[in-house]
């Protein structure tokens, strides 16, 4: 009977000691970051409908749509199936994104760490068995040593109650952290997806421009060779030979360079997916073949900072090291403890689970610091720091991030500007180069007339290529500025090939 007593009483107490999780916690209660209070990005308002320039990749009239949601997958705006299959490859096998995947796992099994041994008892079962040898002067007697066996078997139980919360704000820092580590997984998936883009179209500007190239320099080889045989003639100089060939050797200088940094960029898009540069088997890019994206949604100002990844992760590390105020001002308070323990101990094991060979124990304790050297002080105020440096972090993040979006934009509005302009000095170019060699046949202008017109001609093509790419580039900028779209998206963001159907939480 006594032990069935015991029993409901220690369950008693262990109700009374969940009942107090629900009291306050102690520490500042975390307050979500107000929004800049701003009606656009930039100080000047850019236009909504964008500068075109027809006939040439990346001249297609784009418009800003305000308060416009951007797609998960908004890279496929570029109606490129290479592009995409090389981001669904990478998602599939990029090293870092699978390192921030399994970081965010690892912190929500902290959490779940954190809210199991905070927020419920610890039970323990315990069994003993040993032989002993006790002397009777051990009991102020005398007479025979006495040896004997001794068995014992308990469940032992404790609990620390949280009356001033520090476990909640445990527990509340700990998920602030597993908060962390998802947002720095999307902006790890975000920064993987923009940087294939880019370089995509770094690969297709290079590309472009080394053909342009090419085909400059085989005209000049041909207008070399032209020259020689004038210079046999005596219509040409020496001098009018050696500037020629100086062209030649200058554009296979710009060939060379150009092959070299298409080949880096190369490789760079086999690091994104994971594989080693001689083993990758990548499409190449052409701009020709990539969809300049039309519409461009644009997200207000003021939900931005619930967009981007790197934004709410710093909101994330502010509620995390809040929470940590309450865990240092609670360890200044008194802690308070309850342990029991209900078991048998008897001579024999078949006497363990008899009458008699019961045995139980309930205890409370409270535990009040006096004085630690000011060490807890110390460490109080020490949370109190870090709270406000996380404050100021955030703070930095969210003028970067309004400044990327408003950097983005104008370099949208000018690059829609210069494409124009660079389109029509590529034209006029190409039309003064031929002119001035219909002039020079017809022996009215001298050659280094020709040889001028060819470097401005080469110099307009190349510009012209680059200002078709910063399109390409500025446009995906733009939504990376912006968080990508990635709340739209319904599958994770690290999709390995070997757990692409399993559960990723599942020990090897």
């Amino acid at each position: 009977m006594s032990v069935s007593f015991s029993f409901f009483r220690l369950l008693s107490l262990l109700l009374l000691v969940l009942a107090s999780l629900y009291g306050c916690a102690v520490g500042p209660d975390f307050k979500e970051p107000e929004a800049p209070k701003v009606s656009r990005y930039t100080e000047k308002p850019i236009p909504t409908t964008l500068a075109t320039a027809p006939d040439v990749p990346g001249g297609t009239e784009q418009v800003l749509e305000e308060n416009a949601d951007i797609p998960a997958q908004w890279w496929a705006l570029y109606k490129s199936p290479e592009l995409e299959a090389l981001i669904e490859k990478a998602l599939q096998q990029n090293p870092t994104l699978g390192a921030a995947d399994a970081a965010l796992r690892s912190a929500q099994e902290n959490l779940f760490a954190q809210i199991g041994g905070q927020y419920f008892p610890a039970f323990s079962l315990n069994g003993s068995g040993s032989r002993q040898q006790v002397p009777p002067a051990a009991y102020g007697q005398s007479g025979p040593t006495s040896i004997y066996n001794l068995y014992n078997a308990n469940v032992g139980v404790t609990y620390k109650l949280d009356v001033f919360g520090g476990a909640r704000r445990t527990v509340e820092s700990a998920r602030a952290l597993a908060e962390y580590q998802q947002y720095q997984l999307e902006g790890a998936y975000l920064s993987l997806t923009s940087n294939i883009v880019t370089s995509a179209v770094k690969e297709a500007a290079l590309e472009a421009q080394l053909q342009a190239t090419q085909d400059i320099l085989d005209a000049q080889k041909k207008q070399a060779a032209i020259t020689e045989k004038q210079l046999i003639i005596g219509t040409a100089s020496k001098i009018d030979v050696s500037s020629q060939e100086t062209l030649v050797s200058t554009s296979e200088v710009d060939l060379i360079n150009y092959e070299k940094n298409l080949s880096i960029i190369r490789n760079q898009l086999a690091v994104y997916v994971g594989e080693q540069p001689s083993n990758a088997n990548i499409a190449a890019f052409n701009l020709s073949t990539l969809n300049l994206p039309e519409k461009i949604p644009l997200s207000l100002p003021s939900s931005l900072v619930r967009q981007r990844p790197d934004v709410k992760a710093a909101e994330a590390n502010i509620k995390s090291t809040n929470a940590l105020v309450g865990v240092a001002t609670a360890n200044l308070l008194p802690q308070f403890n309850i342990t029991g323990a209900m078991g048998t101990e008897a001579l024999t094991t078949g006497a363990l689970f008899g009458p008699g060979a019961a045995l139980w124990s309930v205890g409370g304790g409270v535990f009040q610091p006096l004085f630690q050297g000011g060490q807890l002080l110390a460490q109080r105020r020490g949370a109190v720091a870090n709270y406000e440096q996380a404050v100021y972090q955030y703070q930095a993040t969210v003028l970067s991030a309004f400044q990327q979006v408003a950097d983005a934009l104008k370099a949208l509005e000018t690059g829609a500007r210069a494409l124009r302009s660079a389109s029509n000095a590529e034209r006029y170019a190409y039309e003064t180069l031929k002119l001035s060699e219909i002039q020079y046949k017809l022996g009215t202008t001298s050659y280094f007339q020709v040889l001028y017109y060819q470097t401005q001609y080469q110099q307009a093509k190349i510009k012209s290529i680059q200002a078709q790419a910063n399109r390409f580039a500025d446009t995906a900028a733009l939504f990376a500025a912006l968080g990508g779209g990635w709340w739209n998206r319904t599958e994770p963001a690290f999709q390995p090939k070997a757990t692409l159907n399993e559960n990723q939480n599942d020990t090897p």
